[in-house]
């Protein structure tokens, strides 16, 4: 017989995308060009929120591209402005739930030239740009990201894989956190002052670290180093500035105390080499729901181009949501990444993360199996499972 696990009422359910990596066309960020025409959703966002609702998903996050709001510092471009208001607008008209990202790592040309997250005029840019966005959106966003994955950002100035393309900048690094700290504490202020009843957070890629050997001092503190570094500092700094937390999760790290420090068994592994640790999203939750705020997935998938691992990467995970949900920690929604394939950042077009496939050549959009297997779960809001034991984990 199969088990029914019935998720809470009203939970969300949707995927997600971010601008630079579906929209095309952005020439004026620190990326550049590189995109090209990416998967074209800036002309095609009507097709695929036809998409979204065909698969029975309540709930879409995406970005607004601050290049094309403010290609120059103090000038707003208007039509920009009308656009995403027409993509908002196309949203609530299918009633979507919006999860609105302000800053998903892109910055407009003018403001890296003057030192971008370094300089501390980089807050006072943000502001004001934020004030723009609550001014022409506020009661469209439904939930609000003023800050995607930060601390992966900072690490552009230490390991050199993402703009400014610096190498251990230590300094500056320490600056850029600062910076984004404040960024998010003044955004979170206006949009409060502004629009009282908003849900305001960042999103924050949390790891599950843990010593490879329970018994061994030296990789337990290990373990915990890199937790508090990697996921408690940033949201220590604003836990007072979070109406709820959005979780992003992808990454286990089992812990050594020898480089490279991190030796993961690698069972099952995604198209790119990550692993697939589907127990690690509850041990994150339990850590997360310390903050005392409800908690929305919005990150967690897999490249695979396949298809093959997609279904029971979904299937495993929301096994370890509902079992946090069961323990009572208040989870509210789950966003999959991604809605369709797109650019994977510095490893090009490539890895293929999304629920729908894009051909493109044709830019034709096709759903994969796991797509409508999703939207079963979605439509349901229980997930249905028949003798079902997880390998190489324990309840």
């Amino acid at each position: 017989m199969a088990e029914i696990l019935k998720f809470p009422k009203g939970f969300l359910w949707g995927s997600s995308t971010s601008a630079y990596q579906v929209e095309g066309g952005i020439e004026n960020c620190d990326w550049g060009n590189r995109a090209g025409i990416a998967c074209d959703h800036y002309n095609r966002y009507e097709e695929d929120f036809d998409l979204i609702k065909k698969l029975n998903q309540n709930a879409h996050r995406f970005s607004i591209e601050w290049s094309r709001i403010e290609p120059e510092p103090g000038k707003f471009n208007q039509k920009e402005i009308e656009h995403y208001r027409k993509v908002l607008l196309a949203l609530k008209e299918k009633n979507i739930k919006s999860v609105v990202t302000l800053w998903h790592w892109t910055n407009p040309i003018w403001f890296m030239k003057m030192g971008g997250w370094a300089n501390k005029k980089a807050v006072k840019h943000f502001e004001n740009y934020t004030k723009i966005i609550v001014k022409e959106f506020k009661y469209l966003i439904d939930f609000w990201v003023t800050l995607n994955e930060p601390m992966v950002y900072i690490t552009g100035y230490s390991t050199g894989r993402f703009p400014p393309f610096q190498k251990r900048n230590i300094f500056k690094a320490r600056k850029v956190f600062n910076n984004l700290v404040k960024a998010h504490q003044k955004s979170y202020q206006i949009i409060h002052t502004q629009y009282p009843k908003a849900k305001v957070s960042i999103t924050k890629l949390t790891n599950y670290f843990e010593p490879a050997r329970k018994w061994c001092l030296i990789e337990i503190f290990l373990a915990w180093i890199g937790h508090i570094f990697w996921n408690h500092w940033f949201l220590k700094r604003i836990k007072n500035q979070l109406d709820y937390i959005g979780l992003d999760y992808y990454f286990h790290h089992r812990v050594v105390w020898y480089p490279p420090f991190i030796r993961n068994f690698n069972r099952k592994t995604t198209d790119i080499g990550w692993e697939i640790y589907p127990k690690g999203i509850y041990y994150v939750l339990k850590y997360l729901s310390k903050f005392q705020k409800p908690i929305f997935i919005l990150e967690n998938g897999l490249a695979d181009a396949k298809d093959k691992k997609r279904k029971e990467f979904i299937k495993d995970h929301l096994f370890w949501v509902y079992k946090a949900i069961d323990e009572g920690i208040d989870v509210r929604g789950y966003c999959h990444w991604s809605l369709m394939d797109n650019l994977e950042w510095a490893q090009g077009f490539e890895p293929r993360f999304g629920l729908i496939e894009i051909d493109y050549k044709t830019m034709e959009r096709k759903p994969r199996s796991s797509a409508y297997y999703y939207a079963e779960i979605c439509k349901s809001n229980c997930l249905k499972i028949k003798n079902y034991k997880i390998k190489n984990f324990s309840l």
